[in-house]
């Protein structure tokens, strides 16, 4: 990335988060041969213009402050990496109020343990809603786990914004009028996928391998829109509370899949490919972004191998691998978003690792930024519904929103990358397309915008 990864310091992260998959790592002793009521939403338009007081104008905001929460995988199978994203937005919030905040006031950021368990989930909303009357749910985690909650948010009128899953559900203003997502969801992706692997792998035959819930089974329609159906030798779903895949990976070789295409977090990746290793099967791997971030990759695989007493080359177990990219590439150090990431990032958290999730944490919480400044000043919760509806600039993202009133999907295209180095290395343009089968996939024309001077969202 933008400077030498520190081994022991992603290792022991790794090691420390991470259930340890014991059962699923069965085939890893092979490695050795293989690898030596808070409703109250007011009136549209309240918090736009002016330069009055500050007013406590809804549930969540004081005269001082805008409380925000949010619920997030910090332990369990899907901490390893994701655990950094909440902290990387704090930082992006700290920074943004040490510059004057929204309009003057702060964001007060609360996060709180799911472990990326629905149940879980369900309890924390209702606390940060209920109890800690939060003026918006911020960028809960994960596909099966915030499905649990976005009914109950609509149905108390609580702002439900930019939801970290891919989720072609979150797509349904009519029904979730509060809901929204923001990164790419993943029916294009698959589609971006699908193309590149029509394109660059024609006769070969292809397997699928997906989480099955509504990320994975997403992804896999995007796929089928453009692969051709006579490729497609194998489909094989993991559950993410059942980390012994190996039966699953042993179809995928018994079937002869020559490429597997990945829908699948990033311990689910590691124990894809170190499973294939252990059966001395090397198929090219194509890994949705979602785990695919090379730093936490490759410090998975580290880990999970060193729990069955072997030691691996994370990095050069990721090398190959093609991916996609919606944030710029880290490794585009000239890069204006990374240079100020890359500053907010030494100033607020520099024990973690400037990975893909810290790149991303900032980015969707620039985006909350851009949302609330075009709220106004003393914005009412349907203000920032309204506010989203009405459209935001591209800011961070490589491809323009989708936002409005008709479509709450967010980024809308990717380019092409491939793992080279423990960097993501970009080799085509951006694309853009539809979530429709017939949608086109289409370079972008857009000129991606600068990060401001100030880092902050022009308003």
């Amino acid at each position: 990335m933008n400077a030498p990864v520190n081994t022991d310091r992603r290792v022991s992260r790794a090691r420390r988060l991470a259930l340890a998959p014991v059962a699923g790592l069965a085939a890893v002793a092979m490695l050795a041969a293989a690898c030596g009521s808070s409703s109250g939403s007011g009136t549209s338009g309240s918090g736009s213009g002016g330069s009055g007081a500050r007013t406590a104008s809804a549930p969540g905001i004081t005269a001082t402050t805008i409380t925000i929460g949010s619920h997030q995988p910090l332990t369990g199978i899907a901490a390893p990496g994701y655990d950094e994203i909440a902290p990387a937005s704090s930082a992006y919030f700290q920074y943004l109020n040490a510059l004057g905040g929204i309009y003057g006031r702060k964001i007060d950021y609360k996060y709180l343990n799911d472990q990326y368990n629905p149940s879980l989930t369900a309890s924390v909303v209702r606390q940060l809603v209920l109890k800690d009357n939060v003026y918006a749910i911020f960028d809960g985690l994960g596909t099966p786990t915030h499905l649990a909650v976005a009914p109950f948010l609509n149905s108390e009128k609580v702002p439900d914004v930019f939801v970290a899953s891919g989720c072609e559900c979150w797509d349904d203003p009519a029904r979730l009028p509060e809901t929204f997502g923001w990164q790419l969801d993943y029916v294009r992706e698959g589609k971006i996928l699908g193309q590149y692997v029509k394109d660059h792998f024609s006769g070969k035959k292809i397997g699928f391998f997906y989480q099955d819930d509504e990320f994975g089974q997403d992804g896999v329609k995007g796929l089928d829109d453009e692969i051709p159906a006579r490729q497609i030798v194998a489909k094989e779903a993991y559950d993410p509370a059942n980390t012994a895949i190996g039966p699953l990976v042993a179809k995928l070789k018994a079937a002869g899949a020559q490429v597997v295409v990945s829908f699948s977090v990033p311990a689910f990746t590691a124990l894809l490919k170190l499973n294939a290793l252990g059966l001395s099967y090397s198929p090219q791997l194509v890994v949705s972004d979602v785990g695919s971030d090379p730093i936490t990759l490759a410090g998975l695989l580290e880990a999970f191998a060193a729990k069955a007493h072997h030691k691996v080359d994370g990095n050069l177990l990721t090398q190959g691998i093609i991916t996609d990219g919606y944030l710029p590439s880290l490794g585009s150090t000239s890069n204006s978003w990374i240079q100020l990431f890359t500053r907010i990032h030494d100033q607020y958290i520099p024990k973690l690792p400037m990975d893909g999730n810290v790149e991303y944490g900032m980015a969707v919480a620039y985006t909350f930024a851009q949302a609330m400044f075009k709220a106004g000043r003393n914005p009412t919760r349907q203000d920032l519904i309204n506010a989203i509806n009405g459209g935001l600039a591209q800011g961070v993202s490589v491809a323009p929103y989708a936002y409005s009133a008709s479509d709450h999907n967010g980024i809308t295209g990717a380019y092409l990358a491939m793992i080279s180095g423990g960097k993501l290395v970009p080799t085509g343009p951006v694309l853009v397309t539809t979530t429709s089968p017939a949608g086109a996939i289409t370079p972008d024309t857009t000129t991606p915008p600068a990060a401001p001077a100030t880092g902050i969202p022009p308003h």
